[in-house]
């Protein structure tokens, strides 16, 4: 069996997905099975060794060019790479015109199908035009995490059930330029977002970062912007030992979370992908509904705070203890 998964973006949500694969996979062990993704995520989904081909897309980039000749080469090698397969199933777990349209261009043997979401999830950025190219629309309750809902739709498609925990299936990313990696273990806050009212209040960021620093844990700071990079220097300057990371590519920044000791971060995609590898990790949501993309399946994965309810720096505290981080006596 040959099958198409088309989910372009983003990081989180691409994270989300490759559960469908082992899901696949344990079902279909034979099923050959390839994936369109924006082109700066093709790293990550290279990561699943049980995915054949990556389809790389660059809606992104070709959107801002439209009318150049370049980029309608590139579009047409795009259209070209896409349908030198027929599928035995393609299914669209996104929910976007965009991936609908990518769908329609897919080719499927005769009685081949075409599967997506029949519904929106509550805040979901689903689109009903992207039923125009199913074949078969799979119903999702409205509040059916991200990563329960490419399973089901997934599971609707090819005729099983699901009871196991998610397995992501990430191998381990090999990069080099970690130079400035610590050879003892360290935590990783995932500090930036975009929108101020997502944001971890600063103060609280000091104060635990303050914590590990008495327990003799470094606390390592990227950024993906020079906002980011400031917030970074801010907290560095005011948490002892903390060090402040150059500017890391996509591989580098996946390597980080998946072998730090602890993290700490916002609702994000790297936050997310800390958790999939299973890495004890904290997520904080300020204004995001944690019910959507908690970390659900390890014990090492905790989850606090609510949409316009953040976390207090001390349920963190008290989270740290209960993970076993704060070992010493503190006054």
């Amino acid at each position: 069996m040959k099958i198409l998964i088309v989910r372009v973006s983003s990081l989180g949500d691409i994270v989300h997905n490759m559960p469908v694969i082992a899901d696949i996979r344990q079902h279909y062990p034979d099923a050959q099975i390839d994936w369109v993704v924006e082109e700066s995520y093709v790293d990550l989904v290279r990561l699943n060794h049980n995915v054949r081909h990556i389809i790389p897309i660059a809606l992104r980039r070709w959107r801002k060019r439209l009318f150049d000749k370049r980029i309608r080469a590139e579009i047409r090698d795009f259209y070209t790479r896409l349908r030198l397969e027929q599928y035995d199933v393609v299914l669209d777990t996104q929910g976007l015109f965009k991936t609908g349209v990518i769908m329609g261009m897919a080719r499927v043997v005769p009685g081949g199908q075409k599967v997506g979401l029949a519904n929106a999830t509550e805040d979901s950025g689903f689109e009903s035009a992207s039923k125009w190219f199913h074949t078969k629309s799979i119903a999702v309750g409205k509040r059916t995490h991200a990563v329960e809902r490419g399973r089901q739709v997934a599971a609707g498609a090819l005729g099983y059930t699901f009871v196991s925990k998610p397995d992501f299936g990430l191998g381990a990313p090999v990069v080099t330029g970690l130079d400035w990696l610590p050879q003892k273990p360290y935590v990783v806050f995932f500090h930036g977002t975009a929108g101020a009212s997502k944001k971890w209040a600063t103060d609280n960021w000091i104060v635990t970062g303050r914590l590990l620093a008495d327990q003799g844990l470094p606390v390592l700071l990227p950024w993906g912007n020079a906002e980011e990079k400031l917030t970074a220097e801010k907290l560095a300057a005011q948490i002892p030992d903390a060090l402040v990371l150059p500017k890391l590519d996509m591989m580098q920044a996946v390597a980080l979370a998946q072998r730090a000791a602890l993290v700490i971060g916002l609702d994000t995609g790297l936050t997310h992908v800390a958790a999939a590898y299973g890495r004890p990790t904290i997520e904080l949501y300020c204004d995001s509904p944690r019910w959507k993309t908690e970390g659900n399946w390890s014990d090492a994965v905790i989850n606090l705070g609510e949409k316009k309810a953040p976390p207090s720096a001390e349920a963190v505290r008290q989270t740290l203890a209960g993970l076993g981080f704060l070992k010493k006596v503190l006054p």
